[in-house]
């Protein structure tokens, strides 16, 4: 049967406490009977503790920082997003990267923190249009996982999230060859420093939709979806989540 496939929703800067709860309490009576998908709630931080799900339903947190707790105003630790419930957290986002300026230092720092906490990291990778049309695709992939993972022995509790910067909330999605091809290169520069990397997810990010799923789902390579815009509404979310099942059904 292999991995099940995962569907992630990134609320971004999206829905209030209430709103949130409400939303994962409907999504999951819809889904009542999914098996062959685990489904991913990540809603902001002021929404985590209000999640009640079980398994095949997770939540995940947006973000981190990496010390355990300190004079870091404004900053939310792992330990807090554990306390919280959470199993999953993003990090390095093309937005916190590009928006927020994070280095791979830090990234590298949050990720080592969220590993040791027992949590499990979405580590997004991705290049923008301009290094895509200089042909940089490959060199950027490559230099966000050595310096991300630097130090990391192991990464059999990582998903990593390939995201092309270009197709974010923009419309574009990146065609079937270009995905295959950037999820391949991605596990090869994995398997040059770790083992068994066959069993990592590789999710696909970048305007996912209802009308797109299916197609992509069956792209060579692809273990699921970092969804952002879709994942906000109970109709889209739903029907990519049960697209994904009823393409992972004809596998079994």
């Amino acid at each position: 049967m292999g991995k099940k496939p995962i569907v992630a929703g990134n609320w971004k800067m999206n829905k209030h406490p209430e709103e949130g709860s409400s939303f994962v309490d409907e999504m999951q009576d819809l889904l009542l009977d999914i098996k062959h998908v685990s489904v991913i709630f990540a809603p902001p931080f002021t929404g985590l503790f209000e999640m009640n799900v079980d398994p095949p339903f997770y939540v995940a947190a947006q973000n981190c920082h990496w010390e355990n707790s300190g004079a870091f105003t404004g900053e939310i630790s792992v330990s807090m997003i554990k306390d919280c419930g959470a199993k999953y957290v993003i990090i390095g986002h093309s937005e916190r990267r590009h928006i927020f300026q994070e280095s791979d230092d830090w990234i590298n720092k949050k990720l080592r923190s969220v590993q040791s906490s027992g949590l499990s990291p979405i580590f997004c990778v991705g290049e923008t249009i301009e290094q895509r049309e200089s042909e940089q695709t490959d060199k950027v992939l490559r230099s966000q996982l050595e310096k991300g993972l630097s130090g990391i022995n192991s990464i059999e509790d990582c998903v990593i999230a390939y995201e092309p910067v270009w197709a974010i909330g923009t419309g574009l999605t990146a065609n079937n060859k270009q995905i295959e091809l950037a999820h391949q290169t991605i596990r090869d520069i994995l398997s040059s420093n770790y083992k068994d990397v066959e069993d990592i997810h590789i999710l696909y990010g970048g305007s996912v939709n209802s009308s797109n799923a299916e197609d992509l789902i069956q792209v060579t390579g692809v273990d699921g979806f970092l969804i952002g815009g879709a994942s906000l509404d109970l109709k889209s979310f739903s029907s990519i989540a049960r697209t994904v099942e009823m393409v992972q059904e004809k596998k079994i």
